[in-house]
């Protein structure tokens, strides 16, 4: 993997740069469609490539229990399975297990817990994670860290802060095994919870094995915004500057253009697809739901002048009509939409940052979309 800086903003940490990775380039900074079973919801992978996405994200505890490892294996990679040309960066499933295991139980040599599927019992070592992720052929796998909840205890963010660093150092040391026809990377994950000291020593610690890119962690999982904010900021400071940086689990607008000026170059979340299902869209003066009776006999596309299959080739009455009638069509055409307006609006940023204005493309964006912007809790993944 190679990482550059093309551009730097004089006004913000901002900056735009290009990745290489084994399955071709791209300009950073981008967002990640999140495709957790190796699909991106509702959208085909042909529409995804046509909007202009070579990176998207899948999971290593959704994979690993089904369709399972060596099925995987058997097709030569997640890409080959799925047939997607693009890079793929795994999730370690860290977060899945915390949040979606009915049992799990923390130990020194990894996680121990109940599958949600079936109830069977299965463990995940920072070894396995890894080479698990080296079966999927990986381009970007990410280490497995120890997930925390806001609000905990200064002593049980230490632990895991000190566990997730322990099993960084055993995820690195298996990643560098020599495996034949692999060429992923590993990201290693910083923690800490919401004590600024114990951010500040994740950072150093993370960054001192000198992995190839390095994931902000703990974010964005409930707390209130001025928070998320001010814990971003702070933690970004002690991120190596020349390697790439990747805050997980946001999406929206507003999280992307904080993310961004705090120099951030990759993000990913499922709420957009997921909130596309409910029929909520983003337009530049917010978010809408096509299901509100008053686009029942809207003429109108969802955006004037967006250039996805559903703007150019539908109008809000239809797409209300299909989500009223429970149509699959309509869940899948505003996902498109989702993914297509963030795309762009990526675009614009990098543009603005180009043209060394995207502080004042944050403030006009943001005062036009006020009508969506969060004051609330941060929450995305």
């Amino acid at each position: 993997m190679k990482f550059r800086i093309t551009e730097r903003d004089s006004e913000s940490r901002a900056r735009n740069g290009v990745l290489d990775l084994p399955h071709g380039s791209l300009e950073t900074p981008v967002f990640m469609p999140v495709g957790t079973n190796a699909t991106v919801k509702g959208v085909h992978h042909e529409s995804l490539d046509r909007t202009g996405f070579k990176l998207i994200l899948a999971n290593t505890y959704h994979l690993y229990l089904r369709p399972g490892m060596e099925l995987i294996d058997e097709f030569g990679g997640i890409h080959k399975f799925s047939n997607w040309k693009h890079n793929i960066l795994t999730d370690s499933g860290g977060f899945q297990v915390f949040s979606l295991a009915p049992f799990r139980k923390i130990k020194e040599e990894g996680v121990y817990f109940r599958s949600h599927i079936d109830g069977s019992y299965h463990t995940l070592t920072p070894e396995k994670v890894v080479q698990l992720q080296k079966a999927f052929r990986s381009d970007i796998m990410m280490q497995l860290d120890v997930c925390t909840p806001p609000e905990i205890t200064y002593k049980k963010a230490l632990e895991a802060l000190e566990l997730t660093t322990r099993w960084a150092e055993r995820s690195r040391t298996e990643w560098l095994k020599e495996t034949p026809g692999y060429e992923g990377v590993l990201f290693g994950i910083v923690q800490g919870n919401f004590y600024k000291d114990l951010r500040k020593r994740s950072a150093e610690e993370i960054t001192a094995l000198d992995l190839p890119g390095t994931a902000i962690g703990g974010l964005s999982v409930g707390e209130e915004y001025s928070m998320f904010t001010d814990f971003l900021s702070y933690t970004a400071e002690f991120l190596p500057a020349e390697k790439p940086r990747y805050l997980m689990g946001i999406g929206t607008p507003e999280y992307i253009l904080d993310a961004v000026e705090n120099g951030i170059d990759l993000f990913d979340c499922v709420l957009p697809t997921r909130i596309a299902r409910n029929s909520t869209v983003f337009t530049p003066e917010g978010t809408i739901s096509l299901k509100k009776a008053k686009h029942a006999s809207s003429h109108e596309p969802i955006v004037e002048g967006c250039g996805c299959h559903a703007c150019a080739n539908y109008s809000r009455a239809y797409l209300r009509h299909l989500f009223k009638a429970g149509e699959m069509l309509g869940p899948m055409l505003a996902s498109e939409h989702n993914l297509h307006f963030l795309n762009n609006m990526l675009k614009e940023i990098r543009d603005s940052i180009r043209s060394g204005n995207f502080v004042q493309y944050k403030k006009d964006f943001l005062s036009r979309y006020n009508s969506a912007a969060s004051t609330g809790k941060a929450g995305q993944k």
